[in-house]
């Protein structure tokens, strides 16, 4: 199989690939022992994150949310999912040009090219997260917070004032009803402030929030598609004052 299907792994114990890859790893699951074992291991990182109950960072917290933030899938703040559905269908489209244009064998090596890129910029985003998940979990004064979901399953929060940074990691039993998503807020001043708005489906998120010192509370609410201007239903609220 291809390099493609076992990088997928980690996204597809995470619940973040689409169907047709969601397909084909399934497919290759049941040909590669190896990559079974990656994505039960995968798996139970993500499950882990939303076990027990903690009042210190405990030993294989940072470990655990390392192995987990290069695989899961990060909240877009400014871009919503449907400007990228339409920057897609843009560069489509492009293609399709392209083809008419030059012939199959160009365009074949196009859209190669372009995955090559888009993939080495979200190899760069990982790295650039870790090393900002790493700073927070390893600051003196890191401080976790969790709360449970009332939909089912848990946020946790580690933040660091000297750091004036937090992350937030979040691990829900299931995705809202109706086709609704879940917006991830911070509470500053007394306003709340979007920190990301998951994918439809998403159920599990970690993700780097800064100016965390003037944060009060982080929440997660459940929103129409593309999120909502203020919170509408909310699921969980962690203090961190």
């Amino acid at each position: 199989m291809s390099a493609d299907i076992h990088s997928l792994t980690g996204a597809y114990a995470l619940d973040a690939v689409d169907d047709l890859e969601r397909a084909a790893v399934d497919r290759h699951l049941r040909e590669c022992a190896p990559c079974r074992v990656e994505a039960a291991e995968f798996a139970q990182a993500a499950a882990r994150l939303a076990d027990g109950t903690w009042s210190v960072p405990p030993p294989r917290l940072r470990d655990n949310v390392l192995a987990s933030v290069a695989t899961t899938r990060q909240v877009p703040v400014q871009t919503p999912r449907r400007a990228r559905r339409g920057f897609r269908s843009r560069w489509v489209a492009a293609a399709a040009a392209v083809v008419a244009a030059v012939g199959t064998g160009t365009a074949v090596f196009t859209v190669q090219e372009q995955r090559v890129l888009e993939e080495r910029t979200v190899a760069e985003a990982a790295r650039v997260r870790e090393a900002q998940v790493q700073e927070v979990l390893g600051a003196p004064d890191v401080v976790l917070r969790d709360q449970s979901l009332s939909s089912g399953g848990k946020v946790t929060v580690a933040y660091s004032r000297m750091r004036d940074s937090g992350v937030i990691m979040m691990a829900a039993d299931a995705p809202p009803a109706n086709g609704q998503v879940f917006q991830l807020w911070t509470v500053r001043s007394g306003e709340p402030v979007s920190e990301g708005v998951l994918a439809s489906g998403q159920t599990t998120v970690v993700t780097v929030v800064h100016g965390m010192a003037s944060a009060s509370v982080v929440g997660v609410s459940v929103e129409p598609p593309g999120g909502s201007a203020a919170p509408t239903v909310m699921v969980a609220g962690v203090k961190t004052i």
